[in-house]
């Protein structure tokens, strides 16, 4: 069965609840690992120590898993030491935070570099990332943290100062001044958000933008790139967005090669300015450049507009002032559009909100976020490939209400970015994952279906084309794509490229209107239970052949015990003879009832009708077996092939079937997080459910929602338990 980390389903509903309290606010930020930074800092300066974190040690555990592991040569002769053992007078920030402040060492993370050397240009996220009033004087403990946002939440990251050093030099990030330390420090507390220093080895840039501002990243293609790309770009900066490049190296082997012309093939650069200069022998026209930064600190362009090329002779003392033009190998460096155009094959932005790319108008966006899971044999279905299985994917409504104000455009269209994330394959990577292919799709709700909350079936994705949908699926940790589309119903629906993959996501949808999107069957319902009123009159043929085999089970007091339960039902399960003939037959291919599915149904009956006694008198039996016939009918119909089991991915539309027969009495409706539960608690390793395993789940769902209703007296949803009485409901149930 798939890894689940234990206390998942614990740790959801709690984090919902601090959701709805403010918790991952911004001004609110989640505490990792729970601790509290100005809590721990208060305790180690009143005792005048060093704080040293248990969470992530300074050991080779922290480094990394293979590269890094324990087994590696690379980490033999690395020391943790803090700033103080490293150099004199070492110093958080040295003359404010800047690009230059941060230059790899011999970690492959200039993915992550390149991010922080974007948001040093914007003050007002870099200290919402790095906080201020940090230092190694004032209130020192050797504790400091930082803010990142990671899926939907603002979390708070507390580290201490041990950093790894090799020959008293810094292994990984530096600054160019020795004494600076916030990049390193920086650095060290985003591995501990995912892990480990190794966890940070390869990414795009746009990963730690978005996990540095929260925003949304948009791609370009040079080849594809629009004709007005300079002018969103320079936009884009203007708007405190983020801005990241790269050269695709078709040969993975000669990633982070250096060209002929001082680029690096395979490597991630930051783009920190998009400017216009007139050369004095231009009249007329402006040379538009572009300045880029690579992470090394070290190796640049040296072509035209390169540090030390003619073209700067050109300018006026001004227009160098005026684009801080510097001679100096740091890593910094100047270059032409259209060379930068010809060079680079990808472009990408991380906008703070999605509007910066498009035009002039500053809009208000609005946003919404939700959390899913594909969990393997419920609503892993893979893409639109396997039909069988596609439309066992969640799926969520969104609604355009208003179209977007352009008056330059006649046609009628409400505009929006939608942005699917996978979660936790970084911190995993460990445990060998890996990122999966993931996409979208997004298709139009007929008007007769607008409103509801049902979830598509497959006959719907059948006989109905997409209406939109992302370019590809591809294997990056988000996939991102902007959409025009009428006013309407729609539902999306992400999904891995091949079913039965296993992970979470978030997906965000921005528009530029007013819209809403939301889960589809994200209620939980439960009519009152109402107990059926005994029949009067003469016994039939069927009740009088159940007496007989109920009284020469249960003795003279005409109850039964669990396993005496299980003897009577499986005496008419396997052996169907003259019970009736709406009786469980061979088609079922069932070897009966275990004892626990007996002892829960004996619950089950408890809750409902019974006085504690945990046994079963003749009418209550009677009862009970009305159900079982009931949901076996329901079992038989999707084991078409009589092999005993039914796929767990048709659950849903079982379990959506038994609620049509109990519906007078005590149907409800699930959501899915409880149907991926269902899977993952009643299917087997293949992915089916057999029917001792069906007839548990239905009894079991059905004695928890009776139990529940029979606490909530005022019908508000919401019950109160002490410790005792929670135990006593979950273990008898």
């Amino acid at each position: 069965m798939p890894y689940t980390p234990s206390g998942f389903f614990c740790d959801r509903l709690i984090r919902e609840r601090e959701r709805r309290d403010g918790e991952g606010s911004l001004n609110k930020p989640l505490r990792f690992n729970n601790q509290d930074f100005n809590t721990l800092r208060q305790e180690y300066v009143q005792r005048k120590g060093l704080f040293e974190d248990d969470s992530f040690p300074a050991s080779v555990e922290s480094l990394g898993f293979k590269e890094l592991g324990h087994k590696s040569n690379k980490v033999k002769n690395i020391v943790w030491k803090r700033p103080k053992e490293i150099c004199e007078n070492p110093q958080f920030i040295v003359g404010g935070a800047s690009r230059t402040d941060i230059c790899q060492g011999d970690l492959g993370d200039c993915w992550l570099l390149a991010a922080i050397a974007c948001l040093t240009l914007n003050e007002k996220l870099l200290y919402r990332v790095v906080p201020q009033e940090q230092s190694f004087s004032e209130g020192y403990a050797g504790i400091f943290h930082f803010q990142f946002w990671r899926y939907g939440d603002w979390v708070d990251v507390v580290i201490d100062d041990r950093i790894p050093t090799f020959n008293n030099q810094l292994v990984f990030t530096k600054s160019a001044e020795r004494n600076e330390f916030w990049s390193a420090l920086l650095e060290k507390a985003y591995a501990k958000l995912h892990g480990s220093y190794e966890a940070l080895k390869g990414g795009n840039t746009t990963e730690a933008m978005e996990d540095f501002t929260g925003g949304v990243t948009e791609f370009y293609e040079m080849k594809e790139a629009p004709k007005e790309l300079y002018k969103i770009m320079k936009k884009a900066l203007e708007r405190g967005s983020l801005m990241g490049c790269s050269i695709d190296s078709l040969v993975p082997a000669r990633f982070e090669t250096r060209t002929v012309t001082g680029l690096v093939k395979g490597h991630a650069y930051s783009v920190t300015a998009v400017e216009e200069c007139k050369p004095s022998q231009h009249k007329e026209s402006k040379v538009r450049l572009v300045r880029l930064r690579n992470p090394w600190g070290q190796v640049e362009w040296n072509g035209p507009w390169s540090d030390n090329s003619k073209e700067w002779t050109q300018l006026s003392k001004a227009e160098k002032e005026k684009l801080q033009h510097q001679s100096a190998e740091d890593g910094e460096f100047w270059m032409s559009f259209e060379d930068f155009k010809k060079n680079y094959t990808k472009i990408e932005i991380c906008n703070l909100t999605p509007d910066a790319l498009e035009d002039d108008k500053i809009h208000k966006w609005t946003v919404s976020v939700n959390e899913g899971r594909w969990v393997r044999g419920c609503s892993a279905g893979g893409c639109r490939n396997y039909p069988d299985t596609f439309w066992t994917n969640p799926q969520y409504r969104l609604r355009l209400c208003e179209e977007d104000d352009d008056p330059e455009d006649n046609e009628v269209g409400c505009t929006f970015v939608v942005a699917l994330m996978q979660k936790n394959r970084r911190k995993e990577r460990k445990m060998g994952a890996n990122l999966f292919t993931i996409g979208f799709a997004i298709y139009e709700v007929p008007k007769e279906m607008h409103g509801n909350k049902q979830h598509m079936q497959k006959d719907f994705f059948l006989f109905n084309s997409s209406k939109a949908r992302c370019k590809s699926y591809i294997n990056l940790r988000e996939v991102t794509q902007r959409f025009r589309l009428s006013p309407g119903e729609y539902v999306i629906v992400p999904s891995t490229y091949e079913p039965h993959q296993e992970g979470e996501f978030i997906l965000r949808v921005f528009s530029e209107k007013k819209n809403t999107s939301e889960e589809i069957e994200n209620r939980i319902e439960a009519d009152h239970p109402v107990p059926a009123p005994a029949s009067a009159g003469e016994e039939s043929e069927e009740d009088q052949q159940f007496r007989t085999i109920f009284q020469e089970i249960a003795g003279d007091d005409m109850e039964i015990s669990a396993n005496e339960l299980k003897n009577v039902l499986n005496r008419v399960i396997t052996k169907p003879v003259a019970v009736s003939a709406s009786s469980p037959d061979k088609d079922l291919n069932t070897e009966g009832f275990s004892l626990e599915s007996c002892r829960s149904m004996i619950a089950l009956m408890d809750v409902s009708f019974m006085d504690g006694t945990g046994r079963l008198n003749l009418q209550e039996f009677r009862h009970l077996w009305n159900k079982i016939k009931q949901w076996q009918g329901i079992f038989k119909h999707y084991n078409a092939d009589q092999s005993g089991s039914i796929n767990s991915y048709e659950m849903r539309n079982a379990v959506n079937d038994a609620v049509m027969c109990l519906v007078s009495r005590s149907g409800f409706r699930l959501n899915n997080q409880l149907y991926d539960i269902i899977t993952m608690r009643y299917a087997n390793d293949n992915m089916n459910i057999d029917f001792d395993s069906f007839i548990s789940c239905l009894v079991r769902l059905e004695a928890m929602f009776r139990a529940f209703q029979a606490f909530d007296q005022d019908g508000d949803g919401t019950i109160r338990l002490s410790v005792l009485e929670w135990l006593q409901l979950t273990m008898y149930a």
